[in-house]
Protein backbone atom coordinates (compact mmCIF):
# COMPACT_ATOMS: atom_id res chain seq x y z
CA UNK A 1 0.00 0.00 0.00
CA UNK A 2 1.40 3.37 -1.06
CA UNK A 3 0.18 6.97 -1.08
CA UNK A 4 -0.82 6.48 -4.73
CA UNK A 5 -3.63 4.21 -3.49
CA UNK A 6 -5.47 7.22 -2.06
CA UNK A 7 -7.40 10.18 -3.40
CA UNK A 8 -6.83 13.23 -1.19
CA UNK A 9 -9.26 16.03 -1.98
CA UNK A 10 -11.18 18.98 -0.59
CA UNK A 11 -14.29 17.52 1.05
CA UNK A 12 -17.74 18.47 -0.30
CA UNK A 13 -21.39 17.68 0.31
CA UNK A 14 -20.93 14.24 -1.22
CA UNK A 15 -18.74 13.25 1.73
CA UNK A 16 -21.01 14.21 4.66
CA UNK A 17 -22.06 10.59 5.23
CA UNK A 18 -18.52 9.89 6.41
CA UNK A 19 -18.86 12.36 9.30
CA UNK A 20 -20.00 9.81 11.96
CA UNK A 21 -17.14 7.46 11.05
CA UNK A 22 -14.65 10.29 11.30
CA UNK A 23 -15.80 11.58 14.69
CA UNK A 24 -15.96 8.03 16.11
CA UNK A 25 -12.37 7.40 15.05
CA UNK A 26 -11.28 10.75 16.49
CA UNK A 27 -12.75 9.77 19.87
CA UNK A 28 -11.30 6.25 19.78
CA UNK A 29 -7.86 7.53 18.83
CA UNK A 30 -7.85 10.11 21.63
CA UNK A 31 -8.92 7.44 24.13
CA UNK A 32 -6.17 5.08 22.97
CA UNK A 33 -3.50 7.77 23.33
CA UNK A 34 -4.83 8.86 26.70
CA UNK A 35 -4.21 12.49 25.83
CA UNK A 36 -7.59 13.70 24.66
CA UNK A 37 -8.63 16.19 22.01
CA UNK A 38 -11.44 18.67 21.65
CA UNK A 39 -14.45 16.52 20.72
CA UNK A 40 -16.40 17.34 17.57
CA UNK A 41 -19.87 16.18 16.59
CA UNK A 42 -20.74 14.60 13.21
CA UNK A 43 -22.78 17.73 12.47
CA UNK A 44 -19.77 19.96 13.08
CA UNK A 45 -17.56 17.87 10.78
CA UNK A 46 -20.25 17.71 8.10
CA UNK A 47 -20.60 21.49 8.18
CA UNK A 48 -16.86 21.87 7.58
CA UNK A 49 -17.26 19.75 4.48
CA UNK A 50 -20.15 21.87 3.25
CA UNK A 51 -18.08 25.02 3.78
CA UNK A 52 -15.17 23.65 1.76
CA UNK A 53 -12.96 23.81 4.83
CA UNK A 54 -11.91 20.18 5.09
CA UNK A 55 -9.75 17.61 3.35
CA UNK A 56 -10.70 13.97 3.09
CA UNK A 57 -8.71 10.95 1.94
CA UNK A 58 -10.38 7.95 0.35
CA UNK A 59 -8.83 4.63 -0.56
CA UNK A 60 -9.16 3.65 -4.20
CA UNK A 61 -11.92 1.21 -3.20
CA UNK A 62 -13.95 4.10 -1.74
CA UNK A 63 -13.19 3.42 1.92
CA UNK A 64 -12.72 6.47 4.14
CA UNK A 65 -9.04 6.75 5.05
CA UNK A 66 -8.27 10.16 6.59
CA UNK A 67 -9.50 13.63 7.39
CA UNK A 68 -8.56 17.13 8.59
CA UNK A 69 -10.41 20.46 8.76
CA UNK A 70 -9.88 24.21 9.03
CA UNK A 71 -10.96 26.40 11.93
CA UNK A 72 -10.66 30.20 12.01
CA UNK A 73 -10.25 32.39 15.07
CA UNK A 74 -9.91 36.09 15.97
CA UNK A 75 -11.91 37.19 12.92
CA UNK A 76 -9.76 35.14 10.55
CA UNK A 77 -6.40 36.38 11.83
CA UNK A 78 -5.59 32.87 13.04
CA UNK A 79 -6.23 29.54 11.31
CA UNK A 80 -5.88 26.05 12.77
CA UNK A 81 -5.72 22.74 10.89
CA UNK A 82 -7.54 20.51 13.33
CA UNK A 83 -8.82 17.00 13.78
CA UNK A 84 -6.16 15.21 11.75
CA UNK A 85 -7.08 11.54 11.77
CA UNK A 86 -6.15 8.47 9.73
CA UNK A 87 -8.11 5.22 9.85
CA UNK A 88 -6.06 2.52 11.66
CA UNK A 89 -5.84 0.18 8.67
CA UNK A 90 -4.26 2.91 6.54
CA UNK A 91 -1.60 4.16 8.91
CA UNK A 92 2.13 3.89 8.11
CA UNK A 93 1.48 4.78 4.45
CA UNK A 94 2.44 8.46 4.69
CA UNK A 95 -1.20 9.52 4.58
CA UNK A 96 -1.08 11.88 7.58
CA UNK A 97 1.74 13.85 5.99
CA UNK A 98 -0.07 14.06 2.64
CA UNK A 99 -3.29 15.24 4.30
CA UNK A 100 -1.41 17.86 6.32
CA UNK A 101 0.22 19.22 3.19
CA UNK A 102 -3.16 19.36 1.40
CA UNK A 103 -4.96 21.14 4.26
CA UNK A 104 -2.01 23.53 4.62
CA UNK A 105 -2.29 24.47 0.93
CA UNK A 106 -6.07 24.92 1.30
CA UNK A 107 -5.59 27.13 4.36
CA UNK A 108 -2.99 29.29 2.63
CA UNK A 109 -5.31 29.68 -0.39
CA UNK A 110 -8.38 30.61 1.66
CA UNK A 111 -6.58 32.71 4.28
CA UNK A 112 -3.26 33.89 2.79
CA UNK A 113 -2.66 36.53 5.47
CA UNK A 114 -3.64 34.44 8.50
CA UNK A 115 -1.26 32.91 11.00
CA UNK A 116 -1.55 29.12 11.02
CA UNK A 117 -1.18 27.45 14.39
CA UNK A 118 -1.64 24.13 16.07
CA UNK A 119 -1.56 22.42 19.46
CA UNK A 120 -0.38 18.83 19.44
CA UNK A 121 1.13 16.12 21.60
CA UNK A 122 2.13 13.97 18.61
CA UNK A 123 5.79 13.89 17.60
CA UNK A 124 4.86 12.85 14.04
CA UNK A 125 2.58 15.89 13.66
CA UNK A 126 5.27 18.16 15.08
CA UNK A 127 7.71 16.85 12.49
CA UNK A 128 5.27 17.44 9.65
CA UNK A 129 4.49 20.94 10.93
CA UNK A 130 8.20 21.73 11.05
CA UNK A 131 8.58 20.62 7.42
CA UNK A 132 5.75 23.01 6.48
CA UNK A 133 7.48 25.92 8.19
CA UNK A 134 5.79 25.96 11.60
CA UNK A 135 7.91 26.89 14.60
CA UNK A 136 7.39 26.14 18.32
CA UNK A 137 5.99 29.16 20.19
CA UNK A 138 4.56 30.07 23.58
CA UNK A 139 0.80 29.92 24.09
CA UNK A 140 0.75 33.72 24.31
CA UNK A 141 1.50 33.89 20.56
CA UNK A 142 -1.66 31.95 19.70
CA UNK A 143 -5.15 33.30 19.29
CA UNK A 144 -6.69 34.57 22.51
CA UNK A 145 -10.20 33.95 21.17
CA UNK A 146 -12.19 32.53 24.08
CA UNK A 147 -14.14 30.22 21.78
CA UNK A 148 -10.91 28.46 20.82
CA UNK A 149 -9.95 27.76 24.41
CA UNK A 150 -13.49 26.63 25.24
CA UNK A 151 -12.93 23.87 22.70
CA UNK A 152 -10.29 22.41 25.02
CA UNK A 153 -12.86 21.71 27.75
CA UNK A 154 -13.50 18.20 26.45
CA UNK A 155 -9.78 17.38 26.61
CA UNK A 156 -8.61 15.21 29.53
CA UNK A 157 -5.84 17.74 30.19
CA UNK A 158 -8.12 20.77 30.53
CA UNK A 159 -7.52 21.01 34.29
CA UNK A 160 -3.79 21.33 33.60
CA UNK A 161 -4.45 24.09 31.08
CA UNK A 162 -6.55 26.10 33.53
CA UNK A 163 -4.14 25.49 36.41
CA UNK A 164 -1.33 26.87 34.23
CA UNK A 165 -3.53 29.89 33.37
CA UNK A 166 -3.37 28.94 29.67
CA UNK A 167 0.36 29.61 29.57
CA UNK A 168 1.20 25.98 28.73
CA UNK A 169 -0.16 22.45 28.86
CA UNK A 170 0.68 18.97 27.57
CA UNK A 171 0.43 20.15 23.96
CA UNK A 172 3.21 21.89 22.04
CA UNK A 173 2.15 25.12 20.34
CA UNK A 174 3.40 25.67 16.79
CA UNK A 175 2.91 28.67 14.50
CA UNK A 176 3.35 29.55 10.82
CA UNK A 177 3.48 33.33 10.36
CA UNK A 178 3.23 34.31 6.65
CA UNK A 179 4.56 37.83 7.32
CA UNK A 180 7.57 36.47 9.16
CA UNK A 181 8.16 33.83 6.48
CA UNK A 182 8.02 36.47 3.75
CA UNK A 183 10.53 38.60 5.66
CA UNK A 184 12.81 35.59 6.11
CA UNK A 185 12.56 34.80 2.39
CA UNK A 186 13.43 38.39 1.47
CA UNK A 187 16.35 38.36 3.89
CA UNK A 188 17.63 35.09 2.41
CA UNK A 189 17.24 36.54 -1.08
CA UNK A 190 19.33 39.57 -0.13
CA UNK A 191 21.96 37.39 1.52
CA UNK A 192 22.19 35.21 -1.59
CA UNK A 193 22.48 38.31 -3.77
CA UNK A 194 25.29 39.65 -1.60
CA UNK A 195 27.13 36.31 -1.82
CA UNK A 196 26.78 36.27 -5.59
CA UNK A 197 28.02 39.88 -5.80
CA UNK A 198 31.04 39.07 -3.63
CA UNK A 199 31.89 36.06 -5.80
CA UNK A 200 31.52 38.11 -8.97
CA UNK A 201 33.79 40.83 -7.57
CA UNK A 202 36.33 38.21 -6.52
CA UNK A 203 36.37 36.66 -10.00
CA UNK A 204 36.84 40.10 -11.53
CA UNK A 205 39.78 40.83 -9.24
CA UNK A 206 41.35 37.46 -10.07
CA UNK A 207 40.84 38.06 -13.78
CA UNK A 208 42.37 41.53 -13.50
CA UNK A 209 45.34 40.14 -11.58
CA UNK A 210 45.93 37.46 -14.20
CA UNK A 211 45.84 40.03 -17.00
CA UNK A 212 48.19 42.30 -15.08
CA UNK A 213 50.61 39.43 -14.50
CA UNK A 214 50.60 38.63 -18.22
CA UNK A 215 51.60 42.19 -19.09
Amino acid sequence: MTIQDFDIQVATAQHVDYAPLITDEMAQSAKARGTGIAQRSPEYVANKMLEGKAVIALHKDGTWAGFCYIETWSHGDFVANSGLIVAPQFRKAGLAKAIKHKIFELSRTKYPDAKLFGLTTGLAVMKINSELGYEPVTYSELTQDEDFWKGCKSCVNYDILTMKERKNCMCTAMLFDPVEKAADAEKQKQENLEKMTKKANLFRRIEAAIKSFGQ
